[in-house]
């Protein structure tokens, strides 16, 4: 008769004394440099229009946009805001006190302990801000901090700057599923990348120094990448990246 470890060995480990966390359910989360509120287009949609302005091509890679007037903007937004899944939050830089993009969890799954971070749109004026960052450390903290063992990044495959986002906030790269969509007509590869939860006491040890005020100049130059302090803890790294 076969042992617990041979089991184990042939079924996987166990998952002991496993509680599905709960859903996402704040409605503000406030960072050094960042403050993160649930999407409310009466409050946020004129500021995350102007802001989206500034550049096109951050739809290039989503499913919707660019929204022609506020109008338009502001009618997704409603669409979006109160969903449970995906659950959008608004980006707020406290240097400026103005939004500047947008967030969400999507395909919340409590049950594999499962969630991910997309939707992502951030202005030129917040992109490889610490705002930003902070912003993406808020809510894999969170994730983490109410139990869920999956936290996941996908992108269009032909995204290098969203490949190289996931790599620098610490996601492992895990494959890329051909013609996984249909996006805006196009065809849609998709990239998947993921970290767990026993990877993230080494994560947060990152996102910590890199945050330090500390870690930049009087100019605002950093002392030390977040690319670099994460690496260690990449189980893989994306070829297309090398």
């Amino acid at each position: 008769m076969s042992g617990d470890g041979d089991a184990d060995a042939r079924l996987g480990a166990r998952v002991e004394d496993w509680v599905p966390p709960p859903r996402p359910d704040w409605e503000r989360m406030e960072g050094r440099y960042v403050l993160l509120e649930r999407l409310d287009p009466a409050r946020h949609a004129a500021d995350l229009f102007a802001a989206n302005r500034e550049s096109d091509a951050i739809w290039d890679y989503m499913p919707y946009g660019p929204f022609a007037d506020e109008a338009a903007y502001r009618a997704w937004a409603e669409g979006m805001a109160g969903r449970a899944d995906p659950w959008f939050v608004t980006l707020i830089d406290r240097a400026t006190g103005r939004a500047g993009g947008v967030a969400s969890y999507l395909r919340i799954e409590p049950a594999a302990g499962s969630i991910e971070v997309g939707h992502i749109a951030l202005a030129p004026r917040i992109q490889r801000t610490r705002a930003a960052t902070e912003a993406m450390y808020l809510m894999m903290a969170w994730s983490f901090g109410a139990g869920y063992r999956r936290y996941e990044w996908k992108c269009n495959a032909l995204n290098l700057g969203s490949r190289r986002a996931a790599e620098r906030y610490g996601f492992s790269f895990e494959g890329i599923f051909r013609q996984a969509t249909v996006v805006k007509g196009r065809n849609r590869d998709t990239a998947w990348f993921a970290a767990i939860d026993r990877e993230w006491p080494a994560l947060k040890a990152a996102f910590d120094t890199w945050l330090d005020p500390a870690n930049f100049d009087a100019a605002g130059r950093q002392r030390q990448g977040l690319s670099a302090l994460t690496r260690p803890v990449l189980v893989t790294s994306d070829p297309a990246l090398l």
